[in-house]
């Protein structure tokens, strides 16, 4: 198995990482990866302070392996969510949707390994400068929030590669074996999967939405509300209402009202797929079942392994 500064950094078995996202990513998500190779991250973007600390608990008990948590730093309880990760003792923490000097180094005096999500060459130099020990580098097509200049992953790699001396995470687009291995010739050390483990038993999202992942097509999402912060959406009633508001030209503080408290729980966590927000990857068209965290865990580096060995193997007739 391909070892990189990645795996030695987590210490874990695959360059493998399970995105911490809002709704989704609960301790069972996060142990489940964990315990099958990678690093699973627990998303504290939807989690109040006292319910971040029981499913850090819960996944020391349900994991001897690394396992990290992820927080956006515009989170409104950012610093008691940061209190309870170092009272814990978490050992990675991945940050976004902020600036990494706010508290990089204040993690890093407590010992812990930090990553910040960035989505252009620009901020994954501002980050090394901050301290960060990686940058995950998040395309155009990942779901959550998004850059606005719009780079793919596949332009956004390189780039990235080459203006940081730290180890590169790809994210946006990927979901099996071989677009990890595609990210990875680009120079990624390793890469943070998303939307496939969206559709896992062990997701915390509403069993509907999850449908919808699955039964979705090609062209149904979208990257939307880039005056307030770009996230991609999937098609549905509150989607048509968001692009209305868009194409009249809405004010940031008028899409901060419509989005108003709790869209996101409503349409991930809830199921209600007509009003609520619900963001996922380009990549959802690709998916078509559910599966155990660890047997996607399993697939993506099988997958891996056997296109690594014969990369060219569909050119041969």
């Amino acid at each position: 198995m391909v070892q990189t500064r990645v795996t030695r950094l987590f210490q874990i078995k695959y360059p493998l990482i399970q995105a911490g996202m809002v709704w989704a990513s609960d301790w069972r998500l996060a142990s489940a990866v964990s315990n099958a190779g990678g690093l699973g991250l627990i998303g504290a973007g939807s989690m109040y302070s006292d319910n971040l600390r029981h499913h850090i608990k819960r996944c020391k008990q349900a994991t001897d392996k690394p396992f990290g948590v992820n927080i956006p730093l515009v989170h409104p309880t950012v610093e008691e969510h940061l209190k309870i990760i170092i009272e814990e003792k978490v050992p990675i923490v991945f940050t976004s949707a902020g600036n990494p000097k706010q508290f990089t180094k204040l993690l890093k005096e407590h010992g812990i390994t930090v990553v910040h999500v960035i989505s252009s060459a620009k901020f994954a130099q501002k980050s090394e400068e901050a301290g960060v020990d990686a940058v995950v580098a998040e395309g155009f097509e990942a779901g959550g929030h998004n850059g606005r200049e719009e780079t793919t992953t596949l332009a956004l790699i390189p780039g990235v590669v080459d203006a940081v001396k730290i180890p590169v995470i790809a994210a946006g687009g990927i979901y099996n074996g071989k677009s990890m291995l595609a990210t990875m010739v680009l120079g990624a050390e390793g890469v943070q999967i998303g939307s496939r483990f969206i559709c896992s038993d062990e997701a915390a999202s509403h069993a509907d939405f999850k449908k919808a992942v699955i039964d979705s097509k090609e062209g149904d999402t979208k990257l939307m509300m880039k005056n307030v912060m770009p996230v991609r959406l999937l098609h549905n009633k509150f989607f048509d209402t968001v692009a209305e508001y868009e194409a009249r030209g809405a004010t940031a503080e008028e899409m901060k009202t419509l989005l108003g408290r709790g869209r996101s729980k409503l349409g991930m966590f809830q199921g209600k797929l007509d009003d609520g927000e619900l963001e996922i990857g380009q990549v959802s068209a690709l998916i078509h079942d559910i599966l155990p965290a660890g047997k996607i865990v399993e697939n993506v580096m099988q997958e891996f392994r056997d296109v690594l060995r014969n990369p060219l193997g569909h050119l041969r007739q």
